[in-house]
């Protein structure tokens, strides 16, 4: 593909390769005393992946706020984008496994390199793995303590598919967090009002009004 330039006395010339170039965005966020730098790569074709979504920003200060012991905890991190929740789960001490689409993984994997301790990584290095919803779930265990989920429910034809996944990884009780943002034209709203509590407990642990985002908590039904 070539790119014609406008005219050359134009401060801002138009090319039309401009905006497919990829760039990247580092930004440090702190949680738990703990100093993660985030790239965010945007024009790769990551779409919705690229972003630190605030969504997640929200599930890491709630996991502070409350003190959520995540320390020594097996935990899987679905549609984990830049990966930015579980690697500081991973950091205080949580044994992580992060999962998206394969596209993602590149992303997810040069964030974990990126915030790998100066004394290495408490418990272990963090697994990055593709996950599809609903087709490739049955090759994880379901030995997991917590199962996170940061604005990933924007999707209606993939919340039975996600619901299907996670009542395999929730089998032996783990339990999932989930932080969204309420948006009505993606019914999301629905997805907590209906899909979800279809097989789980949910419970809404904090609502923000401002950024109009939820964080949920939720448990395989015994029924299940």
């Amino acid at each position: 593909m070539t790119c014609a330039g406008a005219i050359d006395d134009d401060p801002f010339p138009v090319d039309d390769c401009l905006f497919a170039e990829t760039f990247s965005q580092d930004t440090v966020f702190t949680f738990f005393g703990q100093e993660l730098k985030i790239r965010q790569v945007f024009g790769a074709n990551l779409g919705v992946a690229a972003p630190v979504w605030e969504a997640a920003l929200h599930l890491c200060r709630y996991f502070e706020e409350q003190s959520v012991e995540l320390r020594g905890k097996r935990i899987m991190e679905l549609g984990a984008g830049t990966g930015v929740v579980g690697i500081l789960a991973a950091r205080l001490g949580a044994v992580v496994t992060l999962t998206d689409l394969p596209l993602t993984l590149p992303q997810i994997q040069a964030n974990v390199s990126a915030n790998m301790p100066s004394s290495g990584w408490p418990t272990t290095l963090p697994t990055v793995l593709p996950l599809s919803w609903g087709e490739d779930h049955m090759n994880f265990s379901s030995d997991w303590d917590l199962v996170l989920c940061a604005d990933i429910i924007y999707l209606p034809e993939t919340y039975p598919l996600l619901v299907e996944t996670l009542a395999h990884l929730c089998k032996n009780r783990a339990v999932v967090y989930l932080s969204s943002k309420m948006r009505k034209e993606h019914e999301t709203p629905g997805f907590y009002e209906e899909c979800l509590p279809s097989r789980f407990n949910v419970e809404l642990v904090h609502r923000d009004d401002n950024q109009n985002i939820n964080i949920y908590r939720a448990s395989l039904r015994k029924d299940q």
